[in-house]
C-alpha cells in the first residue's frame, strides 16, 4: 500500500469518529484550571455527571453531548455565572476543533473555511453539530443548531458560538468581523452588556434561530496559512469519512428495514431504538445527507418484491403482506410504478 492509499483507506488517526450525541472531548480543554480558578473541583463535577476525569488527558476521545451540557448548566448555578459558558470558551482556542481547524487554516479563502465547518465539524468533532450559510443582499449568515436533545444547552450554545468565531478570526489574521450575532436563549441587560463586550458584536436574543452574520464580501477573505498540499490531502480524508459516515448511516437503517420489513414491525420509531437514537436525531442525521426513512423503506420494498416475485413461489398477496401494504392492489401499484410491470407480468417475465 502506497502513501496515498493508506492515507485514503482510513487507517491512520482519524477513523474513530464520535458516535451519535456525542462529541471530541477537546470540548473541555482547560476545563481543570478554570474550574479551579473559580475555587471548584473539576473531578468532582466530572464525576458528578458520570464524566470520567481521564478524558480530560484525551481530546479525542468522546463524551456525551447531553452529560457536558448539563454539568455546563450545574457550573452555571454552582459559581452563580449566567455566561459560563462563554467565560470557559474565551479561555479556549481554535484548535479544540482539532483536524477541522487545521483544514480550515490550509484553505484558500474565508468561504472554503466556512464550508469546511459546514462538512466537516459534524463528522469529525460531533454529529450533533449541524451548520449552514445563508447569503442574502451582501449579507451572509453562518447558522448552527444542535441535532440531538440534549436537554438545557444554554451554556454549550454559548460555548458553540465563541469557539466559531474564535476560529474565523483566527484563520483570518483577525479580518473576519461579524456584523450582528442572533441566539436564540434569552439573558438579562446585565449579562446581555458583558455579552457584547466579550464578543465585539452586537447581540439579539430570543431569535428564532442561532447565527452568526457578517458581510458576504468577507467570504472572499484569502486565507495566509492557506496550503493546498495540506488542504487537500487532509479535506480529501475528511470528505471520505463524511462519504462513510453518510453510508454508514444509510446501511444501518436500511438493515433494520430489510430484517423488520418481513416480520411486519417495521416502523421509524422501532428503527431509532433499535440504533439507539431518538427518532428526531435519526430523521435529521438521514435529512443532513439527502435521506428520508420512507425513502428508504420504499427502496427496500422494490428490492425485497423483485426477489420474492422472481426467486420464490410465494403468493403475490403474501408478498404484498410481508412488505406491509394492507391490501394487493395498492402494492400492485406501487409495483407498477417501481417497474412498469404487474407484479404478476414481472413474475411471469423473470420467469
Amino acid at each position: 500500500m502506497d502513501d496515498q492509499d493508506y492515507f485514503f483507506g482510513l487507517a491512520g488517526p482519524l477513523e474513530a469518529v464520535p458516535a451519535a450525541g456525542s462529541m471530541r472531548a477537546a470540548n473541555l480543554r482547560g476545563f481543570s484550571d478554570f474550574i479551579r480558578s473559580r475555587g471548584g473541583a473539576p473531578r468532582r463535577i466530572l464525576q458528578l455527571h458520570g464524566l470520567d476525569p481521564r478524558v480530560l488527558a484525551d481530546p479525542d476521545g468522546h463524551v456525551s453531548c447531553q452529560q457536558v451540557a448539563a454539568m455546563f448548566e450545574y457550573c452555571s448555578l454552582q459559581f452563580d455565572d449566567p455566561i459560563f459558558g462563554l467565560h470557559l470558551a474565551a479561555t479556549q482556542d481554535a484548535d479544540v476543533f482539532g483536524s477541522v481547524t487545521a483544514v480550515c487554516r490550509a484553505a484558500p479563502d474565508l468561504r472554503s473555511v466556512v464550508n469546511c465547518l459546514i462538512n466537516y465539524l459534524p463528522v469529525a468533532h460531533s454529529p450533533e453539530a449541524q451548520l449552514e450559510l445563508v447569503e442574502q443582499g451582501g449579507m451572509a449568515e453562518l447558522r448552527w443548531m444542535v441535532r440531538a436533545d440534549v436537554g438545557f444547552n444554554v451554556q454549550a450554545n454559548y460555548q458553540a458560538m465563541m469557539l466559531i468565531l474564535t476560529l474565523l478570526r483566527a484563520v483570518s489574521a483577525g479580518r473576519f468581523q461579524p456584523a450582528g450575532i442572533q441566539l436564540s436563549i434569552d439573558a438579562s441587560p446585565h449579562d446581555l452588556l458583558q455579552i457584547e463586550s466579550l464578543i465585539g458584536a452586537p447581540i439579539s436574543l430570543r431569535a428564532e434561530r442561532n447565527s452568526i452574520g457578517f458581510s458576504a464580501a468577507m467570504l472572499d477573505l484569502p486565507i495566509t496559512t492557506a496550503n493546498r498540499l495540506v488542504y487537500r490531502l487532509l479535506g480529501g480524508y475528511l470528505a471520505r469519512l463524511r462519504i462513510l459516515n453518510r453510508a454508514d448511516m444509510a446501511e444501518r437503517t436500511r438493515s433494520y428495514v430489510r430484517g423488520a420489513l418481513p416480520a411486519g414491525n417495521c416502523s421509524v420509531d422501532r428503527c431509532a431504538e433499535q440504533l439507539g437514537l431518538s427518532v428526531r436525531t435519526l430523521q435529521s442525521r438521514l435529512a443532513a445527507h439527502g435521506l428520508r426513512f420512507c425513502d428508504l423503506v420504499e427502496d427496500q420494498r422494490e428490492q425485497l418484491a423483485r426477489i420474492y416475485l422472481s426467486q420464490t413461489p410465494m403468493p403475490i398477496d403474501e408478498v404484498a403482506d410481508r412488505l406491509g401494504y394492507a391490501e394487493q392492489t395498492s402494492f400492485g401499484r406501487a409495483f407498477k410504478r417501481w417497474t412498469g410491470l404487474t407484479p404478476r407480468a414481472f413474475r411471469r417475465y423473470r420467469r
